[in-house]
């Protein structure tokens, strides 16, 4: 089954969706692991860059042979297929695969929030505020970036990402803001509270975005321990300069954010599920695409590892809240990434390895074909009301609409 969705009635509770990619082949089943029958909640995790040779990288890192990631344990699997509307390319960027995932349209590669005319496009989380509930962007890349920009902000190009941060305390406001950029919220000379590190500066030309944000009613946090004690409604919270990984080949890249994505996504639920009539949210882990970029297996494990605990921290709130769906997905693949058995004869220096297989003697190598994206389908898993829709080949524009249906948005 293929095509749109959007006409098949389907009526959803609480919705998780994981997205590593796929399309529109997707059951009549109305529920797939929940009674309810409409979405309260809707939280969409992204693993960006996460396609199925990286899933498979992780489980067999993480849990062995016959293991299986949280990840993994979902009612419904699909693939999703992630090209953009791009006269000039075939492969998407995450700014396009992330509108057609919040607004249901593809778009040109670079845009944000609108079509390849450049008009706006409203997004899911902009309508799940119209309706009266909360929303979240929690993410280890720069809140302002491409993927969570998408949910909540319209720009024709990904690097306006001042003009991102003030369109989000000033028109869609989401009640949780939890990531790194820093730099782009404080004005030049104003070097914020992390230390510039070579090539980074501030560079907000609308002044201090961080003070207006706390006049209009945002807390702001400034680390782990201040996350943890706040009460607030309203957060607002910057841990990095740009990304919160450390990006760079095997032995120089580090994935250690300062504030791990666990802790953001246990305070994001927390907070938005105070509001009785319930919340969207879009939980990020950027460490997967970043370390994939650098072709860096290893660190693509020590992200992937902080995703699936999160993952797992996701559907205890979920088994407690049936009425939330869950989509876990990726944007697009990034590095063209695969396993193959570990040979000690073979000197490829295009190899990551050898790595252990947990609870076997087997070991096994990565192998990269790009530093780039690449066009492959993404596997996204999904839970909740009307997620048995993404039990099949879907168009990445299909996610947004099984959102939309599933919550009666």
């Amino acid at each position: 089954m293929g095509g749109d969705v959007r006409g098949r009635g389907l009526a959803v509770a609480t919705v998780l969706v994981v997205l590593c990619g796929g399309s529109a082949a997707v059951a009549e089943t109305t529920t797939a692991g929940s009674g309810a029958r409409t979405a309260r909640n809707i939280i969409y995790i992204q693993g960006d860059g996460l396609g199925l040779g990286q899933r498979d990288l992780l489980r067999l890192a993480l849990k062995g042979k016959r293991g299986e990631l949280a990840m993994d344990g979902l009612a419904a699997t699909g693939l999703v297929r992630t090209s953009s509307d791009d006269e000039d390319e075939i492969v998407t960027d995450s700014a396009a695969a992330a509108t057609a995932l919040a607004t249901g349209h593809k778009t040109r590669n670079g845009a944000v929030g609108v079509d390849v005319h450049g008009r706006l496009l409203e997004t899911i989380l902009e309508r799940a505020k119209r309706a009266g509930k909360s929303t979240g962007l929690v993410t280890t890349a720069q809140v302002t970036g491409a993927s969570p920009a998408a949910f909540a902000a319209h720009v024709p190009s990904r690097d306006s990402q001042s003009d991102i941060a003030k369109q989000y305390i000033e028109n869609s406001r989401p009640d949780v803001l939890l990531g790194g950029g820093e730099d782009w919220w404080y004005p030049k000379g104003n070097p914020g509270l992390w230390p510039d590190k070579p090539g980074e500066e501030s560079r907000s030309p609308y002044g201090n975005l961080v003070e207006r944000a706390q006049r209009t009613g945002y807390t702001y946090v400034r680390d782990g321990d201040e996350l943890r004690t706040t009460r607030a409604n309203r957060i607002l919270g910057l841990f990095a300069n740009e990304d919160m990984v450390d990006y760079g080949p095997d032995g120089v890249g580090k994935y250690a954010p300062r504030v791990p994505l666990q802790q953001m996504a246990r305070k994001a639920l927390d907070t938005l599920s105070k509001n009785p009539r319930g919340f969207f949210l879009f939980l990020e882990e950027e460490g997967t695409d970043g370390m994939s970029h650098e072709n860096n297996a290893h660190g693509v494990i020590d992200a992937g590892r902080a995703l699936d605990a999160t993952v797992a921290e996701v559907l205890r709130f979920v088994r407690a809240h049936p009425d939330t769906l869950v989509i876990i997905g990726g944007d697009h693949e990034t590095g063209g990434l695969s396993i193959e058995n570990y040979d000690a004869d073979d000197t490829d220096p295009e190899q990551d390895g050898p790595f252990d297989v947990p609870g076997s003697k087997l070991r096994f190598t990565v192998d990269w074909t790009t530093h780039d994206h690449t066009g492959a389908d993404t596997p996204v898993t999904a839970e909740g009301p009307g997620s048995a829709r993404l039990g099949g080949t879907v168009e990445n524009t299909d996610v947004y609409w099984v959102m939309r249906t599933a919550s009666g948005l």
